[in-house]
């Protein structure tokens, strides 16, 4: 089973967590798990965190710059039910009817190129048909539908194409197995 973390999620373990870190000991657990393949970092998860609050993330997590640290995301293309999907079940349809269809191709380009979309695919294409070892999504995003935008946010998206999603600190006690206090002070 693979954890594959979003952008979200690392700004959260760099703002709340990384502040009270002992040693840098939790830092290093993270950079350990992510050079093992446990935690999965795409290429546009830390793309898109260079350019959130001023690029505290990478900062912070600079092993993140690292392209061997990086799963590549260029090659995570969408196939034909996934551009369905798009178009009826990820789009809010309340503001898909404020659009034009030019306007909602656009948009449907800019999500496809989003850090969300691209873990989406991962997680679908490395699920299992006997649903074993299946990766899983690590956000703190929850479902509630209060920004404006056309697609759903990431909860939601996975509900509906059977990915599991979970937060930090389910990461880190049932995932990692890992007593937070060991490592905060």
């Amino acid at each position: 089973m693979k954890a594959v973390i979003d952008t979200s999620s690392l700004l959260a373990l760099v703002r709340y967590y990384l502040p009270f870190d002992k040693a840098d000991s939790l830092k290093k657990l993270m950079k350990e798990k992510i050079n093992s393949g446990k935690i999965i970092i795409l290429d546009k998860v830390v793309e898109e965190s260079k350019y959130l609050a001023q690029g505290i993330v990478i900062k912070s997590l600079d092993f993140l710059n690292q392209k061997a640290n990086q799963v590549k995301s260029s090659d995570l293309l969408p196939y034909p039910k996934f551009f369905n999907m798009m178009e009826h079940q990820f789009s809010i349809q309340v503001q898909r009817k404020k659009l034009n269809n030019i306007e909602f191709d656009s948009k449907k380009k800019d999500f496809l190129e989003s850090a969300d979309a691209k873990m989406l695919l991962y997680c679908l294409k490395e699920k299992t048909e006997l649903n074993l070892d299946n990766p899983f999504i690590v956000s703190e995003e929850t479902s509630a539908e209060n920004d404006g935008k056309v697609f759903k946010k990431l909860p939601a998206l996975c509900s509906l194409i059977d990915v599991n999603h979970h937060n930090l600190p389910y990461l880190f006690s049932n995932y990692l197995k890992i007593n937070l206090s060991d490592y905060l002070k």
